[in-house]
């Protein structure tokens, strides 16, 4: 440590005195000094350079990801139908389908123009799906639909990676580069989710965001199954004096039904009365928090665009039903990937705090409505 200090204190006195040719330190002192009007006028541009390098390898990635999810989409479908063209011109066109929403200027009656807009987005989907398709199972029709989904997402995600990076490059802005690098890590996350989700969903087997229809798709065995909404379903059960009404997704099919109508259709049309809603479903875990394990809240526990949750808590506001929200913590990966033993393994814990909470909020001869929130893809009732 002594040693540093006297290099320094030495360095310091090299501007006092003539000038000394046989001091090594003496050139040291210069070409730092040199360096700084050099960094100063082009650290900028030697930063943006390795930047562009690190995104441009990224990018790589991401471009082999997409063709990847393409060709995978274009052989499943082509094994799917053997005798059908090819499938190739059809689903390129699809993953280049956008959605506009509708303008929030003004916001009253927003969420009825967004229902608009997504209903109508689904319903397009199917139909494109039904001709690049036609004649297959609505079961095989919904994992091409789910395929079709994460391969389009993936090619929008690209798409958006590329743009920037272009634009970062042509500008020669560091500031838009950076931005993109340090998003850069979480966006391939994703789209290793994405591309490893096509591979399951070709297989028809259940992914995490399914463990909440998995509940309630258990405790629907053996009872009569009814239609409430379009893909979703409700059955009657008793628990120690509770009328329970369980409500999922129609499965094994991958979709998430549409609970927002069931509920609306349940409390409204049909007029019954609920003392309690409980919603199962997969929640986004913090770094540090592990995979599989279980909470409760409050609240209306689902994801989407918000449609769904906005119907739900408008009816429980209007009917003053009190809505109580079961959670399994897991990342984007382990949502929209098979199901992992961490998740599978909270199933009997999720059903314990569901009892739970029936038993600790509600009195015998009331009804409560547990709603299993999710995509059912592999999950039967």
């Amino acid at each position: 440590m002594a040693d540093f200090f006297s290099f320094f204190l030495q360095l310091g006195g090299l501007g006092e005195g003539d000038f000394d040719a046989s001091n090594p330190l003496m050139y040291v002192y210069i070409i730092s000094l040199a360096t700084i009007p050099f960094f100063m006028l082009y650290g900028q541009r030697m930063q943006g350079k390795v930047v562009l390098g690190e995104i441009s390898k990224s990018l790589v990635k991401l471009k082999g990801m997409r063709d990847t999810a393409r060709l995978d989409t274009i052989e499943y479908v082509k094994t799917t139908l053997p005798q059908s063209p090819d499938p190739a011109a059809k689903i390129d066109k699809f993953l280049e389908y956008f959605t506009i929403m509708p303008v929030d200027i003004d916001p009253t009656g927003l969420v009825r123009k967004v229902e608009h807009v997504v209903r109508t987005k689904d319903e397009r989907m199917r139909q494109e799906v039904r001709k690049i398709c036609p004649g297959v199972s609505d079961y095989e029709a919904s994992k091409i639909e789910n395929i079709l989904e994460a391969a389009s997402a993936l090619n929008m995600i690209y798409k958006v990676v590329r743009h920037f990076y272009l634009m970062g490059k042509r500008t020669t802005s560091v500031y838009v580069l950076v931005q993109l690098q340090m998003v850069m890590p979480l966006l391939l996350e994703e789209a290793e989710a994405l591309k490893k989700a096509i591979g399951t969903f070709q297989k028809g087997q259940p992914i995490g965001d399914g463990i909440g229809p998995m509940v309630v798709g258990k405790m629907m065995l053996g009872k009569e199954k009814k239609y409430a909404a379009k893909e979703t379903v409700y059955s009657e059960s008793e628990y120690k004096g509770r009328k329970l009404y369980l409500l999922k997704a129609e499965g094994p099919a991958g979709t998430v039904g549409r609970p927002g109508e069931a509920i609306q259709r349940l409390a409204g049309d049909l007029a019954i009365k609920f003392d309690a809603v409980i919603m199962i479903d997969a929640a986004l875990k913090l770094e540090g928090e592990r995979t599989g394990d279980v909470a409760e809240g409050i609240g209306a526990a689902i994801g989407g665009i918000g449609v769904e949750k906005y119907q739900i808590e408008e009816v429980a506001t209007q009917y003053n039903i009190p809505v109580y929200a079961v959670i399994v913590k897991q990342s984007v990966l382990d949502a929209i990937t098979v199901m992992r033993k961490e998740i599978a393994d909270s199933f009997d814990r999720v059903t314990d705090t569901v009892h739970a909470v029936i038993e600790d909020k509600t009195v015998e001869g009331q009804s409560v409505l547990i709603i299993g929130v999710g995509n059912t893809m592999g999950v039967a009732q």
